[in-house]
């Protein structure tokens, strides 16, 4: 077997999401590239080291972009083949300290205004409802939403965490309506042949494939088009992908007047800075984003100190 199609074989067998395995893939090909074609195997890990410095003293990446080119390097060389885990243990690129960027309840409303109605604005909406990550969002199932006991289930999430998020009252509505309409979407789909959508490998075979058809596994935000799955060649309703998601949220801020650059993400951190505002403890908080560390949820309260304008200037004594 290619070594590539090792590698796709491990990722997938671990359940990596399918951007992480192109991810990867990428990158080995940009390091197999930069070795003349050499076959990893004859390479140790001096030729990562090389690639690394490559990367940061010519190519001039980010910290971020270099850990992600050794996380990739190092899954290959440890998980393919078979390397020592302690002798592929890196020191990594230190990263600046950044603040997030967060809008105000006033600009998110205002760029709420501008989300086109239907299935962009529930989503958006749920985005910052819950403080969800948009790949969270975008791959929520039917089975996700609780309404029963008012819960948002991430099933896992980053890290492959599960949790539960209180799903926001004035938002069930809209999201009842989104649920029917993926319903009906997948009726549509059942009669002209089949609603098959992606479930993880394992489980899929474990059910006898009847998890990929079922209606509990089917998308809440589907793709408007079925598409063939690259990992298995079939013909499948994707969800909606992050482009979509992204192009919304330019279009909004645009038409809003809104300066400040506006990602998914930085919904996300609007929730968590308002939950603090709010007065809602640094933990409850690290639970509903998912943090594996407090430290990492720390940072909201920096920019609310600022907001609040805690610290005075001595300017405003004169």
């Amino acid at each position: 077997m290619k070594i590539e199609d090792r590698f796709r074989s491990a990722m997938r067998q671990e359940g990596l999401a399918y951007t992480t395995e192109q991810t990867y893939i990428s990158w080995y090909k940009r390091f197999v590239r930069y070795h003349n074609l050499q076959h990893p195997e004859e390479l140790q890990r001096e030729a990562i080291e090389q690639f690394l410095s490559h990367l940061a003293m010519v190519e001039k990446v980010s910290a971020s972009t270099q850990s992600q080119a050794l996380n990739a390097l190092v899954y290959l060389f440890v998980k393919v083949l078979g390397r020592s885990k302690e002798e592929y243990a890196f020191k990594r690129a230190k990263r600046g300290k950044k603040l997030p960027v967060v809008l105000s309840k006033e600009e998110v409303q205002g760029l709420l205004s501008y989300i086109p109605q239907g299935s962009p604005h529930t989503l958006v909406r749920l985005l910052y409802g819950c403080g969800l990550r948009v790949s969270e969002g975008i791959r929520l199932r039917i089975k996700d939403i609780d309404f029963q006991n008012q819960v948002v289930w991430i099933r896992s999430g980053k890290g492959n965490k599960d949790r539960a998020l209180t799903m926001p009252e004035s938002l069930q509505e809209a999201l009842k309506v989104q649920v029917d309409k993926a319903l009906m979407q997948y009726e549509e789909d059942h009669l002209n042949g089949g609603a098959k959508v992606y479930v993880e490998e394992s489980y899929n075979r474990k059910t006898g494939g009847t998890a990929s058809a079922s209606k509990e596994w089917y998308w809440v935000f589907p793709s408007p088009h079925l598409s063939e799955d690259p990992r298995d060649g079939e013909i499948k309703r994707h969800h909606i992908v992050e482009a979509a998601v992204s192009r919304w949220l330019k279009d909004a801020r645009q038409k809003s007047g809104l300066t400040k650059k506006i990602t998914a993400h930085a919904l996300r951190h609007s929730y968590a800075t308002h939950l603090l505002q709010n007065g809602v403890d640094l933990r409850s908080i690290q639970e509903a984003l998912g943090h594996s560390s407090v430290k990492t949820t720390e940072i909201y309260t920096h920019v609310v100190k600022a907001i609040q304008g805690r610290t005075k200037s001595p300017l405003d004594d004169l």
